[in-house]
């Protein structure tokens, strides 16, 4: 009598154990950060609030972003005159998971009737075939409107 009660007690303990957790959803989209900005209509000389968030590529993708590449750039029909503008180089803190800042819109050559959009590439490492890392780069973009 004594086995079976500590058998049941120990199949109910390994049966609330194997209850699945809550996990965090995140679509693919998210993997190399969630990027938001604002104000989306700017000028030039103005601030220009930028915030990434990395939860999900930390926390479900296992990216962990060593730098992180801020630019303004034109992201079809460049004519060719513009190249992308960078705003700012950066790197997480240690356990954070997200970088928000604040940056001025440099006083650069901008065109009208032009789409821009910011742009985020993320640089993290990874393992190769044989064990040594390297750095790949992945990106996400919000869309902006440059007052000329």
């Amino acid at each position: 009598m004594r086995f079976a009660l500590t058998t049941i007690i120990v199949s109910m303990a390994a049966l609330v154990s194997a209850a699945p957790h809550t996990r965090q959803s995140c679509p693919e989209a998210t993997r190399f950060g969630v990027l938001s900005i604002s104000p989306t209509t700017v000028s030039p000389g103005d601030s220009l609030v930028i915030n990434a968030d990395f939860t999900c590529a930390i926390n479900s993708f296992g990216i962990q972003p060593e730098y992180t590449d801020y630019y303004i750039e034109v992201p079809v029909n460049n004519n060719g005159h513009e190249p992308p503008i960078l705003l700012a180089r950066r790197t997480l803190p240690s356990g954070s998971t997200s970088d928000q800042f604040t940056v001025q819109v440099p006083y650069a050559y901008y065109f009208q009737n032009t789409s821009y959009v910011v742009i985020l590439d993320t640089t993290y490492p990874t393992t190769g075939t044989n064990g040594s890392p390297y750095s790949v780069v992945g990106g996400v973009e919000a869309s902006i409107i440059i007052n000329v």
